[in-house]
């Protein structure tokens, strides 16, 4: 079969190699994957550069948290899955439900976990998620890094959005057009905002209520207020450090910032504005098994379709990272196997 590695002591994506090797076999407790299409996020940009957490990898290492595919085998002892079963992994292999906690376990695409861009992979039989009914397998793979995401950020916690509020997004990446399609199914106003005219037209077409240029408005936070009648009631803010002090701007009274945050890591991270509003943050690193359960629902209740924006062969992996990072984005990069 086929995968894609991550060579141990990697700092370059020209570090990713593509090898045959065997077919996996699942033991007891465990499930093998056949892999139909995987997506990328941000996270799997810096893994082979060495800048994700622990570092430089010390072991080949097969990249990609998200993929989907079907039940090729189960091993003894498996009785809620059986062969031709849609699936995808979960990003956190042990964290099953509820809030996060120590024992969420391994993400997978980093060790010590496996990854998904390969023809087969083993996972626990807990480890998998039976796919939303309405997607097909490269739509799916979008969902398990970035979806689950973008609805732990909206719909968990002490704050889930409902219809009448306002939702502020940021940019259009994978997470933020999937909160997009989320706040809107959920009955809220939506706010999106790029520095691209021509992708704030393409977020109108995907029923976003108002859209800002935030390099034309540098004080995008508070025009996001302003068009909320005050404050927004949910940021989604990936950006990170860099675009705290707006989103801060932007949250109204008793608001919340759902804080992904990796984009950027310089800039006003002061909390003050805050206090004065009553308004907090909430740190998101992706979600549960439970989480992405509930998504898949929700997708399957409102027709749900993540925006797939290019879609490369295996054997063309390295162009699919080269798109991923470049200004052209416009929601999620598949890689079909």
């Amino acid at each position: 079969m086929r995968q894609w590695v991550i060579a141990a002591g990697s700092t370059s994506l020209n570090d990713l190699r593509l090898d045959e090797t065997d077919i996996p076999q699942p033991g007891p407790g465990e499930v093998l994957v056949r892999v139909r299409a995987c997506s990328l996020n941000y996270r799997d940009q810096i893994i082979p550069l060495g800048f994700y957490m622990g570092g430089v990898v010390q072991q080949d290492t097969v990249p990609l948290s998200d993929g989907a595919g079907e039940i090729a085998a189960v091993g003894e002892g498996v009785a809620s899955l059986k062969v031709g079963d849609r699936v995808a992994g979960i990003f956190f292999q042990d964290w099953m439900d509820g809030p996060p906690n120590p024992g969420m376990g391994a993400a997978l695409g980093a060790p010590p976990a496996p990854g998904m861009l390969q023809d087969y992979v083993v996972l626990p039989e807990h480890g998998v998620v039976p796919l939303a009914e309405t997607l097909d397998f490269t739509q799916a793979a979008c969902l398990p890094c970035a979806g689950v995401t973008a609805w732990n950020a909206l719909m968990e916690g002490p704050r889930p959005v409902k219809a009448g509020d306002t939702v502020l997004v940021l940019g259009t990446g994978g997470v933020s057009l999937l909160a997009l399609q989320i706040a809107k199914a959920a009955g809220a106003t939506v706010i999106a905002t790029s520095s691209s005219d021509e992708k704030l037209e393409r977020v109108k077409a995907l029923g976003v209520d108002h859209v800002i240029n935030y390099r034309t408005t540098p004080e995008w936070g508070a025009e996001a207020a302003r068009l909320a009648g005050g404050g927004v009631d949910k940021v989604v803010e990936v950006g990170g450090a860099g675009t705290l002090k707006q989103s801060i701007a932007a949250v109204g009274f008793a608001g919340e910032i759902a804080l992904i945050g990796v984009l950027t890591r310089e800039g006003d991270t002061n909390p003050h504005g805050l206090m004065f509003k009553g308004a907090s943050i909430r740190g998101i690193f992706v979600g549960s098994k439970g989480m992405a359960e509930r998504l898949n629902a929700f997708i399957d209740q409102h027709g749900i379709e993540p925006v797939v924006d290019k879609v490369f062969p295996i054997e063309k992996a390295r162009d699919a990272y080269a798109y991923q990072s470049s200004a052209g984005l416009f929601g999620k990069v598949a890689i079909t196997l």
